[in-house]
């Protein structure tokens, strides 16, 4: 498994990616998983090329936010039935433990991208699929949206991908054993009330509702966002008197930008201020 043969080129806004679309706008970058025939499965190459890009926006200053969704009225199936458990029950295990460390590069990738990423969730949502939306910093659920953590119905553990890392956090310890042991989906409303998902909106609107909170953050202090995204990571493995003091000295940075600044500029004005990032 090499590396992807169409490597990230910055920058992100010029950049045509193979295995989805990506539309840059007014400092939103929306990646669009393309498969709708098959409700959106991921690939090795996918996988790859997802991971590039989430590590290339770590260089790309314009983008400010991310919107992830997938095409077709679904977010992901997840992996390939045929194009990756198919080859997977053939390797040995140096190549599964290849495979599954790739598939959680693309969970550190998201994680450490300084944008806060938005899940516009559609459909089925099951797998990886499913651990991407859980991977982002928030989720919109289309009505009728379904998620499945399944990896035990194809004879899996749950711990994929970082689940039993991230999801308790997310919904709590209870509720997510109960997912991970059964691999059963939980519905749009379950998500909404478990905390999974801010908010339920139509199917027509849950991209333009993504995309306008994207569009919201992209508009905010860029540093200020960046720092409170690495806060709120860097945090689970803190004790609160450390977190305290982490969020002390991270504090301070901030008001060291312009947009501190101009900030208090803009209040003293009676004005909304006009963050440029710095």
């Amino acid at each position: 498994m090499s590396a992807t043969a169409n490597p990230v080129t910055l920058p992100l806004a010029s950049y045509t990616p193979k295995h989805f679309l990506l539309a840059v706008k007014a400092g939103v970058a929306t990646v669009t998983l393309n498969r709708p025939e098959r409700k959106n499965p991921l690939t090795f190459e996918s996988y790859r090329e997802l991971t590039d890009f989430f590590r290339a926006c770590v260089f790309d200053d314009a983008v400010k936010a991310i919107v992830v969704t997938g095409a077709g009225g679904n977010f992901s199936s997840g992996g390939d039935v045929f194009e990756i458990i198919g080859p997977l029950v053939k390797m040995d295990t140096k190549g599964l433990t290849a495979f599954t460390r790739m598939t959680g590069d693309l969970v550190k990738a998201m994680r450490a991208c300084p944008q806060p990423i938005v899940a516009a969730v559609e459909g089925i949502c099951a797998g990886a699929g499913a651990i991407i939306a859980m991977a982002s910093d928030m989720r919109f659920a289309a009505t009728g949206a379904k998620v499945a953590f399944l990896f035990n119905k194809v004879g899996l553990a749950g711990c994929d991908m970082g689940a039993c890392a991230i999801l308790p956090r997310i919904i709590g310890q209870s509720r997510a054993s109960e997912l991970l042991y059964t691999g059963r989906f939980m519905s749009a409303d379950e998500g909404e009330k478990w905390g999974f998902f801010s908010r339920i909106v139509p199917s027509a609107e849950v991209l333009d509702q993504a995309e306008g909170l994207a569009r919201e953050i992209a508009e905010g202090p860029t540093f200020a966002n960046t720092m409170t995204k690495r806060m709120l990571a860097m945090e689970w493995a803190m004790s609160v008197e450390e977190a305290i003091e982490s969020e002390a000295i991270a504090q301070a940075l901030c008001m060291t930008t312009e947009d501190f600044n101009r900030a208090f500029e803009a209040f003293a004005r009676k004005e909304k201020p006009v963050f440029q990032g710095n």
